[in-house]
Order: C-alpha cells, then structure tokens, then sequence
C-alpha cells in the first residue's frame, strides 16, 4: 500500500510560470515546445533519428524484458546493463515509460523493490481517429508479491463523440485534485495526476479535448491520511511531469515543463453551506437536498476545472458539479452540452445546453472563452431518492457561477425547438 513507498529528492526543480494560460511549457534553453518541422501537424508525428544499439533495442522491448532477464542479468551485471532494483544497478539503456521516469520517481514511487516495466510504443491508433497513443504500467514485488502498481497513459480526449466524458472525468476532475499551479495545465490528487501537452506540440481540431498525460495509482479516491496524501500526490506530479517531458521529447518537440515548486493544501470535507452551496455565492441547495447532502468538498481551485461534490458523508459522493475554464478541456463534454437532452440556451445567446435525466450540461460563451458548467446527480438524493438534482439545480448553477467568474449575468430559458 503506500506505506511502501520510500520518498526520495534529488534536489530542487524549479518551475518557470508561462503565465499566458496556454498550457505551453516553460521553455528549454533551446526554445518553446514547438514542432521540429515548419507545419503543426494535427497529430503527433514522430522523428526518424539513428538506430539504437541492439542492446538499446532489446532493453526498450517489454518482451525481452521479461523472457531474457536471468540470461540478461547474468550475462551483463558486470555492466550494470539491467536494473531490476530501482537501487541496485544504473540502468543503461532507456528509462522506464518512453525514457521519461528519473531514478528519483522510480525511487519515490517503488523505493528500492523490484520493478517490471511493460511499455507500449506511443502510436495513434488508425481505427480511432488518432485518440490513442499509448500506455506503460510498472509493478513493483516483494519476491513474487506484487506491492504496488502504476500505471501512464498518453491520449488524446474525445469530444466529438462524448466517449471521455464520464469515465475519465470521474478520476481525473474529482474534488481531491488540486491545481498544479505554476502555469502548469494539470491537476493531481493521492491516487491520480495528469498535465495536458502543449498544443503547439500536438495540435487540436475542434470538437477534441487536449492531449494529456496521467497517471494512477490504486483505486482512484483512495485516501488514508494527509500525510500519505501529501507524500503519494508529490510522487504522482513528479512522474507526471517527467512522463509529460518524455513525450514531449518523443514527438519531437522542445521545451520541458518544470515540477511545481508547491501543492495547495490537501481539500478536506466540510459542513454543507445551504446558502452558499459549494462555496458560490447565491447558490441556495434546494431544502429538499438538505438532509443528505450534509457534507461538501471543493478542489480545483485556480486550475483547469473548479469541482465540488457533496454527500451524506465523506465517503461516498452523491452530487458534482464541475466548472471547466482550459479552453481545450471543455471540450469533451461538448457532446452532453448538443445531443444529451433538453435544450436550453442563455441570456442573448451567450451559451447552450441540455438537461439529462442524472446530468445537465452548459457551454457559456465568456470573454475569456468557453467555460462548460456539469451538475450531475451519482446516487439517489432527496425525498423518494429522486434523481431530479441536476434539473432542479442547473439554472441556479449557471446565474451563480457566471457571476462568479465574471461571465454574467446567464439566465437559462427552454431552447426553441
């Protein structure tokens, strides 16, 4: 679990702040995080560069990782070719999960056991519009007992079909994230951590959300104490980080985005404010939610999405509401907001949406950009568990949250058919 883990630093990063709300990374010395060639491409292209070494190569291959390790260790120990012990022998060859992970998160996050890499090659998939790059997973035993588990993936989120909407919302805009801050386009709780890539690098069509790195541990929310939080959601930027540069790198860009200096406090629960539910002023919890929504939490803030959830107790959630503000994170609700029930639209046309049976969904048109307003409903809630909390709660939601983020006044009315 993660008292196993063993944290190490290996000095200060410090962190450079764009400050211009891009997602772009701090640059390099060599430049910003651009494309090698003259045009941005609208998905990843990857550089020819010199062939590695047979031995470079057998490293890089999960496979032979796996069948030839005695015959490899054996045979090139003398070398320090094989590192089975993150600190045991110096690894030659690439690091683990696209030669992106430094000893010091392998260090930090499987302390001095035994780890098994299994990487895929960062690759678009040709049947899925280039939403798939790929993924690596490291294990780490105790003799033969698997301890603990990671796991990084590399992908760019769908909007035009709605298909990360919900699943990866769920563990990655949850309300124990916490802005990276620093300029950083990311977010990072105990349990999981992502950055999204610069768009100069990757490019963007419309209608797809941005491409991201993230990273998890465990069961998503699992959460023991403050101090494992602060220690595993430290390891979890870290990697996140390191992973995000090798991409970077692996795409052929430039530039590295640099670790945050520090974290916002872990976000606690605390008693519900019926007058100023979830911290918004003007927004009144219908008394009829009262009783079981006693508790609320609100993480996110500053960051890419602000996100409350409230419930009976800590321990299970029954509501959420989401405000997204990153521009290219809006999107992959932009399904919900068009085709996922009935129409609403905002003051002089500045916004639209839909209200669902469990969601409800709105796109405001701000002077900043799009900002995509989430109420949804995860468990029954009011009297005769009712799932009607996203329809009651929407339009006061929306006028709330426009005003708050200055992008008022918004009233919703019934779209004309």
């Amino acid at each position: 679990m993660n008292e196993e883990t063993h944290r190490e630093k290996n000095g200060e990063k410090p962190l450079t702040d764009t400050g211009d709300g891009t997602g772009a990374p701090a640059t390099a010395p060599e430049g910003p995080a651009v494309p090698e060639s003259a045009t941005t491409p609208e998905a990843p292209s990857f550089p020819e560069g010199p062939r590695p070494s047979f031995v470079r190569r057998l490293l890089r291959s999960r496979t032979a990782r796996a069948v030839t390790a005695a015959a490899l260790a054996g045979a090139l120990v003398g070398a320090g070719a094989v590192a089975w012990r993150t600190d045991t022998l110096p690894l030659l060859g690439p690091a683990p999960c696209w030669d992106s992970l430094s000893d010091g998160s392998m260090k930090s996050l499987f302390g001095d056991r035994r780890t098994e890499v299994e990487e895929q090659s960062l690759r678009s998939d040709p049947m899925a519009e280039a939403l798939t790059y790929g993924q690596c997973r490291i294990t780490s035993f105790d003799g033969d007992r698997a301890r603990r588990q990671v796991t990084l993936n590399v992908r760019r989120l769908d909007g035009l079909r709605g298909t990360d909407s919900r699943s990866w919302p769920s563990e990655f805009l949850s309300s124990a994230m916490v802005s990276l801050g620093d300029g950083l386009p990311g977010m990072a709780s105990s349990s999981r951590a992502w950055i999204a890539l610069p768009q100069a690098c990757t490019g963007r069509s419309e209608f797809t959300g941005p491409t991201v790195v993230d990273i998890g541990m465990g069961r998503a929310g699992f959460e023991v104490s403050s101090e494992y939080t602060l220690r595993d959601r430290g390891d979890l930027t870290a990697a996140v980080v390191d992973a995000a540069n090798g991409v970077i790198k692996e795409f052929g860009c430039t530039g590295t985005y640099q670790e945050p200096r520090t974290l916002p406090a872990p976000v606690k629960w605390d008693d519900t404010k019926a007058s100023a539910f979830c911290g918004i002023e003007g927004l009144t919890l219908p008394q009829a939610y009262r009783e079981e929504l006693r508790q609320v939490r609100v993480g996110g803030e500053g960051g890419p999405a602000r996100v409350c959830e409230a419930g009976t107790s800590s321990r299970e959630a029954s509501v959420r509401l989401t405000t997204v503000v990153d521009p290219a994170l809006t999107e992959i609700f932009s399904w919900d907001a068009l085709r996922s029930g009935e129409s609403v639209s905002g003051t002089g046309n500045q916004g639209y949406g839909k209200i669902g049976g469990n969601r409800a969904v709105f796109k405001a048109i701000c002077q900043t950009g799009p900002v995509m307003l989430v109420v949804e409903q995860l468990r029954p809630a009011g009297k005769g568990s009712r799932f009607t909390f996203a329809r009651d709660l929407l339009p006061d939601y929306v006028a709330a949250e426009a005003e708050r983020i200055g992008c008022g006044p918004q009233k919703l009315r019934p779209s004309a058919s």
